[in-house]
């Protein structure tokens, strides 16, 4: 059994800026997030960093540095990274796969986590994984527990860095 660090009863698990990757930071890819209503349920809504507006996960205009994220989190969720075709870069998101109460973290995850062996972190309910992959994807991939993306999606950031070790 693989656990980590449950939310404890908050809504979103706090970021973690020092411990996000220095590779992503360096990439200007960032937006900042808020939860909103949208058709009848909750979805992350991307914003612009340096505007206030809302950002597009295909209009690089729209996004900022890590440090502009981060200089206007206090006003928003969290931060996010935004997958663009011009970078080498990959996102896995894995969906209900950590125990909330326990911080367990479910077998089909942890392989995937294990194949892949790359930067994994929390997602900001603490019940999902996020794996930032270098690579391309031939196309995205959506399915109930997993999805995959190259470019034109962001992925929501934390810092909270999971460990897996090869049991």
């Amino acid at each position: 059994m693989h656990k980590v660090m449950p939310l404890n009863g908050s809504s979103v698990l706090p970021v973690r800026a020092d411990k996000v990757p220095i590779e992503l930071k360096r990439t200007p890819q960032w937006v900042a997030w808020k939860l909103e209503n949208r058709n009848d349920r909750l979805a992350k809504v991307p914003y612009s960093p340096r505007t206030g507006r809302l950002a597009s996960t295909t209009d690089p205009l729209t996004w900022g540095t890590f440090d502009d994220a981060l200089e206007v989190l206090g006003r928003y969720e969290g931060l996010g990274f935004v997958f663009s075709s011009a970078d080498p870069y990959s996102g896995i998101d894995l969906d209900g796969c950590v125990e909330p109460e326990t911080g367990e973290i479910s077998q089909w995850a942890l392989e995937v986590v294990r194949s892949v062996d790359s930067y994994t972190e929390l997602s900001p309910s603490g019940t999902g994984l996020h794996i930032f992959v270098r690579g391309r994807l031939p196309s995205s991939v959506k399915r109930p527990e997993i999805e995959m993306y190259s470019h034109s999606r962001f992925f929501t950031v934390t810092g909270h860095k999971v460990e897996v070790d090869d049991d």
